[in-house]
């Protein structure tokens, strides 16, 4: 075999079928990783998106009384994150029996809102987790390829009792091979759990805060309603 036949299709039908499989997993991995790396930075962009706008809200107090009595009057244009966060604070108003501190109320709103926000983090980051198992395991598959296929190449050149570079080579090139696709597959999935790991934790930061001010702005309508005269 001349270095003209040498190419990725001919590497990977020449290969042992051990080293065929380890090709052919990696491919199909590094696959799911771009799709995933694409779904996640429109996703997270999306929700980055509707935090920035949950904060703007907090932050000018554009909550009305109207809103405290019927969630779904809030406007139609908002994302639906950021509607559900709102209105799982705004739901807590509707506890009227006045037998609770201020302070209490507040953290029972600001409660509510958190839980609600972990539970759109937790679909925001779903299947990341794929993403940091490609990542740490791509390497050590591919190395497992070279090794299998540097060794059955080994068997063969022992067995054919050729050492010239022209019987060596395909074979050590088929082995290694397998080490790219494990690196192909491996760096664009830890690149990819970093961003999407990085996005999450900036607009968890980010959401906290305007909850914190959402929970002052309901305690502080929830108590003035509960009490004209204060």
């Amino acid at each position: 075999m001349n270095e003209s036949t040498i190419s990725l299709k001919s590497m990977f039908l020449n290969a042992d079928p051990i080293v065929q499989g380890v090709m052919l997993f990696l491919f199909l991995a590094s696959l799911v990783t771009w799709a995933i790396i694409l779904e996640k930075a429109v996703v997270l962009s999306r929700f980055g998106r509707a935090v920035r706008l949950l904060k703007k809200m907090a932050r000018d107090n554009s909550l009305t009384l109207e809103d405290l009595d019927d969630p779904a009057g809030l406007p139609h244009n908002l994302p639906g994150s950021v509607v559900r966060i709102i209105a799982a604070g705004i739901e807590q108003t509707r506890d009227r029996t006045g037998r609770e501190s201020r302070s209490e109320f507040r953290a029972r709103a600001e409660g509510a809102m958190r839980l609600t926000l972990a539970e759109r983090l937790e679909v925001a980051g779903r299947r990341s987790l794929f993403l940091a198992s490609v990542g740490s395991t791509s390497p050590f598959i591919g190395l497992f390829g070279t090794v299998w296929g540097i060794m059955h190449s080994f068997i063969g050149i022992a067995s054919s009792g050729e050492t010239t570079l022209a019987v060596v080579a395909p074979g050590i090139a088929e082995a290694l091979f397998a080490t790219a696709m494990g690196l192909a597959a491996a760096i664009p999935a830890v690149l990819g759990y970093n961003m999407v790991v990085g996005s999450i934790k900036k607009s968890s930061r980010e959401a906290l805060g305007a909850i914190s001010l959402l929970g002052n702005f309901l305690a502080l309508v929830h108590f003035q309603d509960l009490d004209p005269d204060n």
